[in-house]
């Protein structure tokens, strides 16, 4: 009777290099692929950062734009950089640009993979960003630039579409 469930398994089950080699999919492309009218070209979405807490609630920060085009695309996951000697707490601006640049990424003990990952590419319509030097390293949006970039109407970026929410009604 072993014997049986053994070969029905080995029968049924993908063999293990085939399992290995096809890409996990991330939440941003699985909610393209449940929700896809949600990032139809010209929808307003937003992406925020901040808002934290109950009584005392951290500011919220935000870029608000319009859909250009979603897709869900296959890419080998890079590992994490990393600064010898800091946590990602203590990274300057630019070793905080370029962790947020290589993410999804994988921690130094992890094998390489591919994932699917939902990314959608937006027109920016507009912001608000943190000042505040504390901020520097805590999010993609600082001091009016989104990364390296500096902000703009019509600026074109790129973001997992999981990060992203519908602009509240009526905006």
């Amino acid at each position: 009777m072993r014997r049986l469930a053994a070969v029905l398994a080995c029968l049924l089950l993908p063999p293990a290099s085939a399992l290995a080699e096809s890409a996990a999919l991330r939440p941003s492309a699985s909610l393209l692929f449940k929700y896809p009218e949600l990032l139809q070209p010209g929808t307003c979405v937003m992406y925020r950062e901040g808002g934290a807490g109950w009584v005392l609630t951290e500011p919220l920060y935000y870029l608000k734009a319009h859909v250009i085009a979603a897709a869900v695309s296959t890419r080998q996951l890079p590992h994490c950089p990393q600064v010898p000697g800091k946590l990602p707490e203590q990274y300057n601006r630019a070793e905080a640009i370029r962790h947020f640049q290589a993410t999804p990424c994988l921690a130094a003990h992890e094998g390489e993979r591919s994932e699917q990952i939902g990314l959608v590419q937006l027109r920016v319509a507009s912001w608000e960003t943190p000042y505040e030097r504390k901020m520097e390293n805590a999010g993609r949006l600082y001091r009016g630039y989104f990364l390296d970039q500096r902000l703009r109407k019509d600026l074109e970026i790129e973001l997992e579409a999981d990060l992203l929410a519908p602009c509240p009604a009526g905006e």
